[in-house]
Order: C-alpha cells, then sequence, then structure tokens
C-alpha cells in the first residue's frame, strides 16, 4: 500500500490526471443518469461518491468509480417497477449493504480466476466501443447519450448504425473543434512539450481552447457556433443553495420489507460486484507497477460507497474501466487522482455550472478517442496472436460478443471458452511449490511443479505479493513439463516489476526457451554469496 508521503510526493502528476478524468466523467456522469430515468444531479452524486468516499477506502492506486452503464438498463427497469425514485434509493442502500458482507465473507477473491486473456479482451473492446461510441460526437452527432456502451442504444439504433449517421449529419463546429483538440492532445505527447510544460494536462487545454473557440464563434455569429446545447455539456444549475440542497432525494424506509426491493437490492448487488472485480483486475493488468489491489477491500469499499450515494439520492456506483482507463492514461500514480476527480466535481457543480455548460462534447470525445486508442492498439492483436491459439482464441470471442452485445455477456461467454481450452489441456497434476521459513532478507527456494495451470494463479499471486523485502528468491522451473500463460505473465511482472519496488533480487531458473523467459545463469553464485 502506497505511503501517505509517497501520495503527496507524487501530486504533480496526480492532480493533472485527476483534472483529466474529471473531464471525463463529467458527461458520462450525466449520460448513464438520463439512460437510467433517474435526475441528471443522481449520476452527479454518485461520481462524487467514487471519487470522495470509495477511493479513500480502497487500495487500489488507479481505479475511479461512479455510475456504470452496464447499470442502467437495470435502474431504469428498477425504477419503473417500483414506480418512485425514493423507493429505489433504498435498494441501492441494501445493494451497498450486501456487497459489504460479500467483503467480509471474502467473495472478492473470484477475480483471481478471470484469464488474463478474457481481461485483455475486455479492454480492447471496450477500446473500440469507445471509438466508435466517441466518432459521432466528434463530429456533431449528439442522438446517443454519453457513456453508453451497449450494442443496441437507448435510442434504438445500434453502434453500427450510430457510427454511420455522422456522415450524413455532420455539424462543422463540432468537427473543427475535436480536430483541433485531438491535434492539442497529440502534440501534448511529444518530448518538447511533456519537458516544458508537461505537467499541464493535455486534456485541460484542449478543453480550454475548445470553450475558447465556440464562444469566439458565438461573439462573431459564425455558423459554426455551437448553439444547441445537445453539443454541450448539461449540468443542472441551482439559482440558490435552497435550490442546491433540493437536488437531493432521500430513501423511503418504509419499504424496508418489500421483497421487490430486496430482490432489486440483490441484482445491483450482484451485478456491481462483479462490473468491480473485472474493472480492478483490468486496472491492475494496466498499471505501470503491477500493483495488486484487495478485491475484498474493494467490495467492502464498493459497498460503503453504494450506502453513500443511495443515502443522498445517487445511482449505484461501480469501479468504471473507461474512467480508469482515462486516470492511468493520463500518468496518475496514486488514488489521490481519483479522490481530486471527487472533488472537482463537488465544486464545479456546486459553485460554477454555467462555465461547465459551455465545454463541447466534440472536445470531450477528442480525450475519449486518445484512450480507446491506447486500448486496442494493434501490438496488442500481435501479442495475443504470439501467444497461441489458447490465448487469443478466448481473447478475440471476448471482444466480438463485448462489441456486439454487453460487457457481461461478452466477458461470460470468453471466461467459458478460455475454461474449455483449460480443462482441456492444462488440468494435469496438481501444481506445488517448495519455501523455507523465511524473514526479511532470508534466501526463499520456490520449486514450480511438473503441470502448473492457471487453476493455480490464485495462490502463486499470493505467494509473489507477499514475499518479504531484501530478499533473495529463486524460481525453480527446471521439473515442468508446462506452466500456464498467466502464470507465466505472473512470474514476468515479479521479475521486472514487483521484485525491484520491493528491492527483492529474483532469480530464475530452469525455464524452458519455449516459455520465452530468460534464466539467470549465475543463479548458484549469488546464492554462495548471500549465504
Amino acid at each position: 500500500m502506497t505511503s501517505k508521503k509517497g501520495m503527496l510526493s507524487n501530486l504533480k502528476s496526480d492532480l493533472p490526471a485527476g483534472i483529466v478524468v474529471f473531464l471525463v466523467a463529467l458527461p458520462l456522469c450525466l449520460g448513464i443518469a438520463l439512460a437510467s430515468g433517474a435526475p441528471f444531479f443522481s449520476g452527479m452524486i454518485s461520481g462524487i461518491v467514487g471519487g470522495l468516499v470509495v477511493a479513500v477506502i480502497s487500495n487500489s492506486q488507479l481505479s475511479v468509480s461512479g455510475p456504470a452503464a452496464g447499470l442502467a438498463a437495470i435502474v431504469l427497469l428498477s425504477i419503473q417497477q417500483l414506480g418512485a425514485f425514493n423507493i429505489f434509493l433504498l435498494a441501492v442502500v441494501l445493494a451497498g449493504v450486501i456487497q459489504v458482507i460479500l467483503g467480509f465473507l471474502k467473495a472478492g477473491t473470484i477475480s483471481n480466476y478471470f484469464p488474463s486473456n478474457v481481461i485483455k479482451g475486455m479492454l480492447t473492446a471496450i477500446g473500440i466501443l469507445i471509438i466508435l461510441k466517441q466518432i459521432p460526437h466528434a463530429f456533431g452527432y449528439d442522438a446517443d447519450i454519453e457513456g453508453n456502451l451497449d450494442f443496441i442504444q437507448t435510442n434504438g439504433e445500434n453502434t453500427f448504425t450510430a457510427f454511420l449517421h455522422p456522415l450524413q449529419h455532420i455539424n462543422l463546429g463540432s468537427t473543427l473543434i475535436a480536430v483541433i483538440a485531438l491535434i492539442i492532445l497529440l502534440v501534448w505527447e511529444k518530448p518538447f512539450i511533456k519537458n516544458k510544460i508537461g505537467f499541464i494536462p493535455g486534456g485541460l487545454v484542449a478543453v480550454f481552447v475548445s470553450v475558447a473557440l465556440n464562444e469566439l464563434f458565438l461573439s462573431t455569429n459564425s455558423s459554426l457556433a455551437l448553439t444547441d446545447k445537445s453539443h454541450l455539456v448539461t449540468v443542472p444549475i441551482a439559482n440558490s443553495f435552497s435550490d442546491f440542497l433540493g437536488f437531493f432525494t432521500f430513501p423511503d424506509f418504509t419499504q424496508i420489507t418489500n421483497m421487490q426491493v430486496i430482490t432489486i437490492a440483490a441484482t445491483i448487488a450482484i451485478v456491481a460486484s462483479i462490473e468491480t472485480l473485472l474493472s480492478i483486475e483490468a486496472v491492475d493488468n494496466i498499471d505501470p507497477h503491477k500493483r495488486i489491489t484487495s478485491t475484498n477491500l474493494e467490495l467492502k469499499a464498493q459497498g460503503i460507497g453504494n450506502i453513500v450515494s443511495g443515502l443522498i439520492g445517487g445511482l449505484p456506483i461501480t469501479s468504471v474501466i473507461v474512467r480508469s482507463s482515462a486516470n492511468v492514461n493520463a500518468k496518475a500514480e496514486t488514488k489521490i487522482s481519483a479522490m481530486f476527480h471527487g472533488f472537482l466535481l463537488l465544486i464545479c457543480v456546486a459553485l460554477i455550472p454555467t462555465l461547465l455548460n459551455k465545454i463541447p462534447l466534440a472536445a470531450l470525445a477528442a480525450i475519449l478517442l486518445t484512450v480507446g486508442y491506447k486500448l486496442t492498439k494493434i501490438s496488442i492483436y500481435k501479442d495475443m496472436f504470439k501467444n497461441g491459439k489458447h490465448q487469443w482464441i478466448p481473447f478475440i470471442i471476448t471482444v466480438i460478443v463485448i462489441v456486439f452485445t454487453d460487457l457481461l455477456k461478452g466477458v461470460g461467454v470468453g471466461l467459458a471458452v478460455s475454461i474449455f481450452f483449460i480443462l482441456k489441456g492444462n488440468l494435469k497434476n496438481a501444481y506445488f511449490f517448495h519455501k523455507e521459513d523465511y524473514h526479511k532478507g532470508d534466501k526463499i527456494n520456490i520449486q514450480l511443479a511438473e503441470e502448473v495451470s492457471f487453476l493455480n494463479k490464485a495462490s502463486i499471486k499470493q505467494t509473489l505479493a507477499h514475499l518479504p523485502e531484501n530478499s533473495l528468491v529463486t524460481i525453480d522451473a527446471s521439473k515442468t513439463t508446462y506452466i500456464d500463460y498467466d502464470v507465466l505473465e505472473l512470474i514476468r511482472n515479479f521479475k521486472e516489476t514487483q521484485s525491484k519496488e520491493k528491492n527483492i533480487t529474483a532469480l530464475l531458473t530452469g525455464f524452458k526457451e519455449v516459455y520465452n523467459i530468460e534464466n539467470d545463469s549465475h543463479v548458484k553464485t549469488l546464492h554462495d554469496n548471500k549465504q
């Protein structure tokens, strides 16, 4: 876990990243509220709680929580069934209680059994969807709500028909703003900018320039001006403090024995927990430091967040991969960025909503397009194909099913295909390893068994994560005939990143050439010196 001193030393990275995440989260919170049939402000509340409550409790350094598009259909149907938003809020509170209980029951360990090819497929599919969904906004065709990643959209169209519409409905003002914003974002990646003013987020600059451009168009009565509010961020505006307090709604506790409320609460808790665990596993996967999040603590944090959100009128909360990916892309180091984004949502919505309503959706589309590109680069596909059919077939199937249905269906199908390959090829002898009793600075020998399958990932992951600092660790694969790709990836991450951050001398020996891991030829000498 990152110390307070460590978090404060990273403010130079975290505060700019928090601004970028805030800009991305703002329209998503509003769009998801609209898709859910809930008040606009309920989406903002859940975004604020995600930053100021969940991020504080969670030990994930890069995950960002808020309202999730994957829950929008469930929320919409639930509000209709219950007949009142305040009754639905009670279901959100109870869902949070269930999640806290799941955390104490250690249900978060299920995330250890999500294969990396499915997680990478999920990230890649979301990258494709972000690009497909944001291109219409970049051209000024804002018919679909922000944050919707489902194939069948709320307006009756699908991802591909909506993607083709901008060709007939191009708004030149939006298009120009999106192009200029993209140019700014790309230039901001160049070394000569990074070295001089890189501490200023490119996303913030792109948004400021976009707002200034549209204000210029408006002041000159240009045909390029974005006058229609559908092209701009739309935050509810309070005329007074009492009006602002009126945005909050409270749950109806008289319905606590209503079985329909309890059923909806259980549904929200299960779906939100699965989405959170998938997102956390994905974020840990793209974390440059390969830090490991406590998933049981995460369930407790999400549960407390949902309790608070439900109590004051917010939507259900999950860890959200789009916002989290934007956070990683913005070079965040610690959870200060997620907390800062929540603080900005609160301050800006309370104090300067009029200014926020000047931001063109086309500028935010440009930011998300860069996020989407980084999630679905060609190099990712090449790497997966190099790893053999047991890896790339579940990966590709996960991508295709998510793009044409939704996240949970795609992950479910991808997981089933991955399990089929695991059962077909890897269920042989059980994995084991030998370890000596050790303390800080001791010598540790880990002997891998003859067959090491994906089913052994969880125990190996925990073992490597809890090795003491300043120790000498040897991982011996000389007796193995098969090691699953996911386990090899864990070992590579440990050798290249985790061991260095804990000052562990990690030595690898006995790994076959097909594993694509370099052995340390001087293992014996270093062991002798350590003794």
